[in-house]
């Protein structure tokens, strides 16, 4: 499918002029694609620290299960992410299924097109798309240290008496051989809530650097309207029927493949059409984003630049002159390690959402300026002790 050239060289000056979302290799155009077939996923190697990774997944580990588990996924096609959310504002006149049925004709990963029916779950991937590509890094370089961090987080919360069942969630606790994890499912067969927090007041300042530096709700904890599923998607099974979730117990994400074929969505999931099955990352819809680590580079790069070739085709020479503009940054596995929220201290305070004037970030035409803010760790921001959903945004009352 032809993309339209202005979005393409726009989405292209966004992302490699950063210097650290896209590496400086070369394309060959003759680089053949290979075929569809699942990958056996790269052994994990720690990069992210386990007190990295609490910070890194501050924002989503309060998710519902079925939310967050599609989320890691899409967040690992970041240049998808913002084509899709580009494109969400230019259909505003769709809705419902007919916007879901249009979503599905892109050439985006089924998580990325089926997010169109959550425009919350989207949007908090694209408040900065930096901060999404690494946590995609992360998760493919360590998927199991990923979802640690993620109860590790969960646990701390409820601790705190900021995680607990609401009306528009169930929050129980599973255990199996010894290892005891927190589940979060929506209340609502048909209907999910995206949780609005801060993660200073969910879990205090962060036990090491800082968190992700967002423009955070000043109310401490609530929910955003609710999505009905039903709206969207014909003959709406419930949640478990959803396409994407976290096996907690395997320490891994799995993809329901009963879910695609149901309700029309196209490509491959990992093998087979029945039951679960692990999911496997599809370097087809990296678009040539460089990966993370080298381990993981290693495995998808080849796949991943093809793709790239092919999404070049319809922009013309203007994309290739802005990518080899910005060769001389290096490749982004080079600089991550030292960068990104990995770093203990940024360089300068980051001004408070809550105060007047411009309370973004300034920036200077690079992205990566915002990782040089972190927010202030103060005491939290509301009177209420937990997080079940009364007052802020939405209220958790809209449906």
């Amino acid at each position: 499918m032809r993309r339209h050239s202005c979005a393409l060289i726009l989405l292209e000056v966004l992302l490699l002029g950063t210097g650290t979302l896209v590496g400086a290799q070369s394309v060959t155009p003759s680089l053949p694609m290979p075929a569809q077939q699942p990958q056996t996923p790269p052994a994990e190697q720690q990069v992210w620290s386990p007190q990295q990774l609490d910070n890194l997944v501050a924002p989503i580990a309060l998710y519902p299960d079925p939310l967050l588990g599609q989320m890691l996924v899409a967040s690992t096609y970041p240049l998808e992410l913002v084509e899709a959310s580009q494109w969400l504002r230019r259909n505003r006149n769709l809705n419902g299924r007919q916007l879901m049925d249009a979503a599905k004709q892109q050439p985006w990963d089924p998580s990325v097109q089926a997010l169109v029916a959550i425009p919350d779950a989207l949007a908090e991937l694209n408040k900065d798309i930096g901060w999404t590509t690494e946590l995609g890094d992360a998760f493919l370089a360590q998927q199991a240290d990923v979802l640690n961090a993620v109860q590790q987080m969960r646990a701390r919360a409820q601790a705190n008496g900021n995680l607990h069942s609401t009306p528009q969630q169930i929050v129980s606790t599973e255990e199996q051989g010894g290892q005891q994890d927190i589940m979060i499912q929506p209340d609502d067969s048909q209907v999910i809530y995206v949780p609005y927090y801060d993660p200073s007041y969910v879990w205090g300042p962060p036990v090491y650097g800082y968190y992700p530096p967002f423009l955070y709700p000043g109310w401490g904890f609530g929910f955003g309207p609710g999505c009905d599923l039903g709206l969207y998607f014909n003959n709406w099974l419930g949640w478990g029927g959803w396409g994407w979730g976290p096996s907690w117990f395997g320490r891994s994400v799995f993809v329901n493949n009963f879910f695609f074929p149901r309700y029309g969505f196209h490509g491959g999931f990992g093998g087979g059409f029945g039951g679960r099955t692990v999911w496997v990352h599809d370097p087809a819809h990296r678009l040539g984003v460089s990966y993370g680590t080298p381990q993981v580079a290693a495995q998808f790069e080849r796949a991943s630049m093809a793709s790239r070739t092919s999404f070049r085709a319809g922009a013309g020479s203007s994309v290739a002159t802005a990518r080899d503009a910005n060769s001389s940054a290096g490749p982004r596995t080079e600089r991550s390690v030292q960068q990104g929220y990995r770093n203990t201290m940024p360089q300068q305070a980051y001004q408070a959402p809550q105060q007047s004037g411009n309370t973004a970030p300034q920036q200077s035409g690079r992205v990566q300026q915002q990782y040089r803010a972190a927010p202030q760790t103060s005491a939290p921001r509301s009177s209420h002790s937990s997080g079940g959903g009364g007052g802020g945004h939405g209220g958790g009352g809209h449906r």
